[in-house]
This record gives structure tokens, C-alpha cells and sequence, in this order.
């Protein structure tokens, strides 16, 4: 396997690890706080569509690239 097909699984599974993760936090309402700062539900509801997506197009890439 190419070093480029290889980047580009690490880092869509790496985005997919960390989407499943802001989808786990959804689930079960965990509360985080950053400095006494809580951080809201709906940030990870965009995480997840940005994570989610950046996997997909990472992964559908490295199906392309010639090798």
C-alpha cells in the first residue's frame, strides 16, 4: 500500500474514531467543562457532521488514488 493511501486511512479513521466519540457524548448527554466553561450539546452535533464528513471524503479519496 502507497505512503499517501495509508495518510489518508489514518487520518479517516482518526476523524471517524473521534466522530463516533461526539456521537457517544449526544447519546448519553455527557456534561464537559473546559476552565468551568460547559460545553454545549449542540457543539457536538456540528463536530459530528464535520468529523463524519472530513472521514467519508478521506476515506472515498483513498479509494481513488491510483495504486
Amino acid at each position: 500500500m502507497k505512503t499517501q493511501v495509508m495518510g489518508l486511512r489514518v487520518a479517516g479513521t482518526i476523524f471517524g474514531l473521534m466522530c463516533l466519540g461526539q456521537i457517544l457524548r449526544l447519546l448519553t448527554r455527557a456534561e464537559i467543562a473546559i476552565d468551568g466553561y460547559a460545553i454545549p450539546l449542540w457543539a457536538s452535533g456540528l463536530a459530528v457532521v464535520v468529523a463524519g464528513g472530513l472521514s467519508l471524503w478521506l476515506w472515498r479519496l483513498s479509494l481513488r488514488v491510483p495504486g
